[in-house]
């Protein structure tokens, strides 16, 4: 597991001595987990990856196109039997 620090001012750092049952580190883990797993699960979010898949879709297409194209018609006759 990866270690990272981070700084808070002096009165956050003197109320959470006053919880001292809490482990702080945990907390902010799963903090940070929660926002991560709300940021992946957000509308814009889903709205890039249907993009990205469409923009996907959309080269393959095409490069399937230029594929054809630049077959032999004996090599597509005998792909496709046509």
């Amino acid at each position: 597991m990866t270690s990272i620090t981070f700084t808070i001012p002096d009165e956050i750092k003197d109320k959470m001595k006053s919880f001292s049952w809490i482990n702080w580190s945990e907390l902010v883990r799963r903090a940070i987990l929660l926002y991560l797993i709300e940021k992946t699960n957000s509308s814009e979010e889903k709205e890039l990856a249907r993009w990205s898949v469409e923009l996907g879709r959309k080269a393959k297409k095409g490069r399937f196109k230029r594929l054809l194209v630049e077959l032999p018609p004996e090599k597509r006759k005998e792909i496709f039997g046509k």
